[in-house]
């Protein structure tokens, strides 16, 4: 078996090689990560999330789910990007016989890969967080402090907040005197359908 893919791999065109190379190692890593992902298995990786913005709430690392996906700088997006360069080489290697035009091209469908990938996710974690609970429902709640609240509302914190057994970390602010972690309060105000206002029990 490993002989016939050697002897395979040697009559493919020089100028296509390196990008089968390229193609078949990233496909093998991408398949272990969709496995990865299906048994709930995640890695760590930097932490540079997309257009500043913190679309699951606890991001800290690419875990191999939607989460870990939306950050630019990861373990995934670099397999993703590879892989683009690796199958983009091949699919235009028979018509593209200069070898810089090929380079840019391949890399060019690495980057458009990416972009997919990150815009796909991007749409699921929006399904996913509009279809969990709604921040209206809130109100009238009680809760814990999760964050210190600072005074007067010149601050944000964070509670803890159930919605249908789902606990969600919420920012908040108070109208009143500071509130420190682990205080029960009310929910008595939706601001803008993010942000919570509370008072002490």
């Amino acid at each position: 078996m490993q002989t016939l893919f050697i002897d395979w791999f040697q009559t493919l065109d020089p100028l296509t090689r390196p990008y089968w190379a390229i193609a078949i190692i990233m496909s093998a890593i991408f398949l272990i990560q969709m496995i990865l992902t299906l048994v709930g298995i995640g890695d760590t990786d930097a932490d540079v999330n997309l257009d500043g913005a913190d679309f699951s709430g606890d991001t800290s690392g690419d875990t191999l789910d939607t989460g870990g996906a939306m950050q630019l700088f990861t373990i995934r997006n670099v397999v993703n990007f590879l892989l683009g360069i690796g199958w983009g080489g091949v699919c235009f290697g028979s018509i593209i016989h200069n070898p810089i035009l090929l380079a840019l091209v391949s890399l060019l469908c690495g980057c458009l890969l990416v972009v997919a990938f990150l815009y796909m996710f991007k749409q699921l974690m929006r399904l996913e967080s509009s279809g969990s609970y709604h921040i209206d429902e809130a109100l009238g709640q009680t809760c814990t402090t999760y964050l210190p609240i600072p005074g007067h509302r010149s601050g944000t914190g964070k509670v803890q907040i159930s919605f249908q057994g789902s606990v969600q970390e919420l920012p908040a602010q108070t109208e009143d005197e500071a509130i420190p972690s682990g205080t029960p309060v009310r929910v008595v105000n939706v601001i803008d359908r993010q942000l919570l206002i509370v008072e002490r029990l």
